[in-house]
């Protein structure tokens, strides 16, 4: 089932997110649906919170489903490590049409759960890198524009703020 995703300025994207703490089919089920949610978007990564459920889950797949076997789940993940620094353009699905440039590590590594609740470590570098860092910051309830500097996050501001009233938002 596709969910619709939460736009900037919703409420639920500035939460922190709850630790899963069941590992279901019910858990599965919802891995499935912001997959295809995400796909749909079209999107690389997908957080729960940008569809209004607030537990620390994520999806990514930097090739946008282009193709197999380039799925990451993480459950409860955590920043073990990080290296490097690269400035990069990034949008969010929560804030359609707009990016800016951000500064992200060129290369983390992160541990979580799978779908079964087994630990897992995952790597990764530059796209990749930064897909894991922008979903994680989206389940502590951080946004990408939250890293930018104030001018360049009022300017986006105002813009989204015109199109709400325009009723394009």
């Amino acid at each position: 089932m596709i969910h619709p995703i939460l736009q900037f300025g919703a409420p639920e994207l500035q939460l922190k997110s709850q630790p899963v703490e069941r590992f279901d089919e019910e858990l599965k089920t919802l891995t499935q649906d912001m997959l295809q949610t995400m796909y749909a978007a079209p999107g690389i990564g997908l957080a729960a919170p940008q569809i209004g459920i607030n537990l620390r889950l994520t999806v990514i797949d930097i090739t946008a489903g282009e193709e197999k076997g380039h799925q990451i789940v993480l459950v409860n993940p955590k920043i073990t490590e990080q290296e490097g620094g690269e400035k990069g353009e990034e949008g969010c699905l929560s804030i359609p049409g707009f990016t800016a440039v951000v500064e992200r590590p060129q290369q983390v590594r992160v541990v979580a759960q799978d779908l079964d609740g087994n630990p897992i470590e995952v790597g990764g570098s530059d796209l990749l890198a930064r897909a894991i860092c922008h979903e994680i910051d989206h389940l502590n309830g951080i946004l990408y524009i939250d890293r930018i500097s104030r001018l360049k996050r009022e300017l986006i501001k105002r813009k989204i703020q015109k199109l709400v009233r325009a009723g394009e938002w």
